[in-house]
């Protein structure tokens, strides 16, 4: 089942819609999705590697764009959504505190979430409640983003070929490891 995906992901990824799917799963991702986009950016660059940095640029593009409605998620359902939620646990006279203490180091976390397997549309929706700087916001994650995809599809571009034998010969732990990662960065969100 895992090798039928993997081919399948492969041969989207050779197709004329790949960069229109990559693009709304980037953009998806950054505010409810829980697929990170890795899933397709990694067999997009194996597949067509003179496409690398196109790829990138449209996956980080994409991704911060989303982030930027994750963000509106965070400030314009604070008040319907949050509060009520908040004032049930009895948490709503905190979060002004919390607000503060993340605005004080809100670009970190930015930054942090964008590389990391961290959940980035728990950051963005974050960043939106607390009123973090949208400017701060945003520069923090086009270069998180940035970071992060660039640097995967430069590794892949330089080298491709051996991490494709490497990924296709263990595919069974390629896909062990990447869900430990996504399941490992939403238990790290219930410790924030």
């Amino acid at each position: 089942m895992i090798r039928a995906m993997y081919d399948m992901t492969l041969r989207l990824a050779a197709t004329r819609y790949a960069l229109g799917v990559l693009a709304v799963v980037s953009f998806m991702e950054s505010s409810v999705f829980p697929i990170p986009p890795d899933v397709l950016l990694i067999p997009m660059v194996l597949a067509a590697p003179h496409r690398a940095w196109l790829i990138a640029g449209v996956c980080t593009v994409a991704s911060v764009l989303g982030g930027g409605l994750g963000y509106w998620i965070g400030a314009a359902l604070l008040e319907t959504v949050g509060r009520p939620v908040l004032e049930m646990y009895g948490k709503w006279d905190y979060f002004a505190e919390f607000a503060a203490r993340y605005n004080d180091f809100g670009a970190w976390a930015v930054l942090f979430a964008g590389v990391t397997p961290f959940p980035y549309k728990v950051i963005t929706i974050a960043s939106g409640a607390t009123g973090l700087d949208l400017m701060t916001f945003m520069v923090s994650s086009v270069v998180a983003r940035g970071l992060r995809f660039f640097l995967v599809a430069a590794l892949l571009w330089k080298f491709g070929p051996p991490i494709r034998d490497f990924i296709e010969k263990r595919l069974g732990l390629m896909f062990t490891i990447a869900m430990v990662l996504l399941i490992g960065g939403f238990v790290m969100v219930s410790y924030v």
